[in-house]
């Protein structure tokens, strides 16, 4: 227990360093650069392909005049109100009928347009052609865009589509054409030159409803104000401008219309009555005349004369309350139907009427059209509606008995006017045959003649109230043209673009941060196990053949390459320094981390410090050894452990002196077997004798199990990790060796390690004592590149592409 636990340290104390964590986002400066520059690229081609939109706006302030009575009623009935007048008033300037009024008054038959590199501009308010229409029907015309081209003095050509092909044809000025189901005329222009081009296309007002309605916005200046904003956008901004102007026009012309209804039904009621009249005074006063003439009559008795006075007064009176009463019935009949704008068309005369009722009936009048305008928003069965529908139903209860009651009196009225008419009429009966009808037509006459004359002045008065009726809103401020853009939003798009790319540069950096699996520093393999690193082999900067790569230590030894091998070498010095002879196994996890690159350059190295070395490719099963050393495989280890060779046929001299190398040879059967055998061991005893380094290279102890029993006969085991090629999990295999086999002679070898701040950890190891012991001098010589000692001191370049992916 004692024993396990001697292999159990405590890793370095790490603590976050910021300052590293800025070097690493600013290593890869071009990422963020060219994302930034992408983005910003990116937003100016959209701000140039897309349309811009253009927004104008105008104000109008409601009015809301009530009367004392109205008031009165809102106040007995507060909870029954409806909803506000801005709401209501909102929804008639968006309703269909006041924008396709608006949009007839635009007088805007035909779009033009010119075509850009780009795209196709409206020049709307100019007409550069005069079209004139021959034959158009709004409901089947041409209206896909036609291209007109300037060709002669007297001629142009205009392209269409005709069906799925284009068509182009040859007209003259002031000559009709005819273009699917329309049929029209270009006049002459005063001046036009060749090859001037211009498209337009035929515009039905269904169609401008439509883009005028899309683009339509209102809301109250101040909340609970009676002052509305009208907002108009739309891609041409004069356009914009006149169609608002257009629809606050017709809106107010909309709104007076409908107060003047009242007026209107009044005017149109007593236009039937004087139309009735005007045939009967006519045809009294003719009979009066025929009878005079036949009886030879001159005037009638002064008695008589008086009985007509008041016979003709008395049904005078009469014919006013049948007007009443005609009214009154029609009122009836339009409140129980709930139509809209019920009209109060009884104010002709008379004391009966009651006050309150013109208060009920402009109350109906206004839940009524509320209720159409909330039908444009909610189904019939929304809880807004039935609110209405109750306030309408107590309204219409109210009138109906006001209007009753009415009734009764004006009919109680009638009634006694009858019987002082019968008295009259029987003292009539008494005088003579030709005086008592001569009376009866002189009485005929003059009652049709004073009601006509009655309602002839009523007529009048109801003209005159009508003509004096204004608009219940002003136009405060008429819409104007702004030729500023509102969308897109230029400023803002930049300035996203510019906040996209930088977080798109940076999180690019961070992603392949965070999907990196491999390891690139000292400080990562510091951060996952306690084995110590007893080194950092620099990678060289160009391309390697690794089939000769033990020249490299030697052959160029001013390069940092070369150095960083000697750093190794020398703490290898250091450990099992009381051996005379060191036996030392490098393996690592998997093919291609190294291992046999960096035992081929220690040993050339170890080798010039006049150290007896000699090098076996203990690998049986993929050793390229033999390559490196440029030699037939017929005989090495392999021969030698399965007793076809001895041990001074498979030693072999190299060109380096002091160094000598024994190959893998032919791959055995069962090569584990072999380097578990006491032949093995052997040829290692036999070694140390010869020799004053035993340098193994072994097969990759994260595939197979060959390399176990030469790991726990050395003195030295070294673990390669190659930089940018072995994996997080390589790191903890030497530990786990380590702890499972009991071993405290285990390094660790950091190959092919090339600074990239972009994989560098972000961590500062702080040792503490527990394991500051197990930590030796070594060097990544990062910094020196440009100190001019080393050969290989060429800075590389930000541009390289290989470096800006690499991963």
């Amino acid at each position: 227990m004692e024993e396990t636990e001697k292999f159990v340290k405590k890793l370095p104390n790490q603590e976050i360093d910021y300052f590293k964590i800025g070097k690493i986002l600013v290593s890869r400066w071009y990422w963020i650069a060219g994302s930034l520059l992408l983005f910003v690229l990116g937003s100016y081609i959209y701000l140039w392909y897309t349309p811009k939109i253009y927004a104008t706006s105008g104000t109008m302030k409601l009015e809301e005049k009530k009367t004392e009575i109205s008031d009165l009623v809102n106040i007995m009935s507060p909870s029954e109100r409806g909803p506000s007048k801005i709401q209501s008033e909102t929804s008639v300037i968006q309703s269909p009928t006041v924008i396709l009024s608006a949009v007839k008054d635009l007088n805007y038959p035909i779009s033009f347009y010119i075509e850009g590199r780009v795209r196709t501009s409206e020049i709307y308010p100019q007409k550069p052609l005069d079209i004139q229409k021959l034959q158009f029907d709004s409901l089947n015309f041409y209206s896909d865009i036609i291209t007109f081209k300037a060709k002669s003095n007297n001629s142009f050509t205009l392209s269409y589509k005709a069906g799925n092909k284009e068509a182009a044809n040859v007209y003259n000025y002031d000559t009709p054409i005819t273009v699917g189901p329309t049929t029209f005329t270009i006049k002459k222009p005063v001046s036009i030159s060749n090859n001037t081009v211009y498209l337009f296309k035929f515009n039905s007002p269904d169609e401008l409803l439509n883009r005028v309605k899309q683009g339509l916005r209102t809301s109250e200046v101040v909340k609970n104000s009676n002052v509305l904003l009208l907002q108009q956008t739309d891609a041409n901004p004069q356009f914009a401008a006149d169609a608002l102007n257009a629809i606050m026009k017709e809106y107010l012309a909309y709104d007076r219309e409908r107060k003047t209804q009242s007026a209107t039904q009044m005017i149109n009621f007593i236009d039937d009555q004087l139309k009735f009249l005007s045939s009967e005074v006519s045809g009294s006063e003719k009979s009066i005349s025929d009878f005079k003439k036949k009886n030879k009559l001159m005037e009638v008795s002064e008695s008589a004369e008086m009985a007509l006075t008041k016979a003709k007064e008395l049904e005078s009176q009469q014919a006013l309350l049948k007007l009443q009463l005609l009214a009154i019935d029609q009122l009836k009949d339009q409140i129980s139907k709930e139509k809209n704008n019920v009209t109060l068309n009884f104010n002709i005369g008379g004391d009966q009427i009651d006050p309150a009722l013109t208060a009920i009936i402009t109350r109906l009048d206004n839940l009524i059209n509320q209720r159409l305008e909330l039908l444009k928003t909610y189904n019939a069965t929304s809880q807004p509606i039935q609110d209405i529908n109750r306030s309408i139903l107590q309204a219409k209860n109210a009138a109906l008995n006001s209007v009753n009651a009415t009734y009764t009196n004006v009919k109680r009225s009638f009634d006694y006017l009858s019987a002082q008419l019968a008295a009259v009429n029987k003292q009539i009966s008494v005088f003579p045959v030709a005086e008592r009808e001569q009376i009866s037509l002189r009485r005929d006459y003059e009652i049709n003649e004073k009601v006509y004359s009655y309602l002839s002045e009523k007529k009048l008065s109801a003209q005159i109230s009508r003509a004096g009726i204004l608009p219940g809103a002003t136009i405060i401020e008429n819409a104007q043209p702004n030729f500023s853009p509102v969308s897109p939003d230029e400023h803002g798009i930049r300035r996203s673009a510019v906040i996209l790319g930088l977080v798109a540069g940076l999180g690019l950096i961070i992603l392949i941060r965070v999907l990196n699996p491999y390891i690139y520093d000292k400080e990562t393999v510091e951060s996952l196990t306690t084995i110590p690193i007893i080194g950092v082999i620099r990678k060289f900067p160009e391309r390697v053949n690794e089939d000769n790569s033990q020249v490299l230590a030697i052959s160029m030894p001013k390069s940092i390459f070369a150095e960083s091998v000697r750093s190794v070498r020398t703490n290898l010095n250091f450990l099992a320094s009381e051996k005379a002879s060191k036996v030392i196994c490098i393996t690592s996890e998997v093919a291609g981390e190294g291992k046999s690159f960096v035992a081929v350059n220690l040993s050339s190295t170890l080798s010039l410090i006049d150290k007896r070395v000699v090098l076996i490719g203990a690998d049986l099963r993929r050793s390229k050894l033999h390559q490196t050393f440029d030699v037939p495989n017929d005989a090495g280890l392999s021969t030698y452990l399965s007793r076809q060779s001895e041990v001074d046929d498979i030693i072999l001299k190299s060109d380096q002196p002091n160094l000598d190398f024994i190959i893998s040879g032919p791959v055995p059967p069962n090569p584990s077997e072999l380097l578990h055998s006491e032949r093995m061991k052997v040829l290692i005893t036999e070694l140390k004798e010869r020799y004053d380094v035993i340098m193994i290279d072994t097969a990759p102890i994260g595939l197979v199990s060959d390399s176990i029993p030469l790991i726990r006969a050395s003195d030295i085991n070294i673990f390669v990790i190659r930089s940018g090629k072995s994996k997080y999990y390589a790191a903890t295999i030497p530990q786990r060796i380590a702890q499972e086999y009991h071993l405290d002679n285990t390094v660790i070898v950091l190959n092919a390690f090339e600074e990239d701040l972009l994989h560098s950890r972000y961590y500062t190891t702080r040792l503490t004592g527990d394991n500051y012991g197990k930590y030796y001098y070594y060097s990544d010589y990062s910094g020196y590149e440009s100190s001019g000692y080393y050969i290989d001191t060429e800075k590389k370049k930000w541009w390289n592409l290989k470096r800006w992916f690499k991963s």
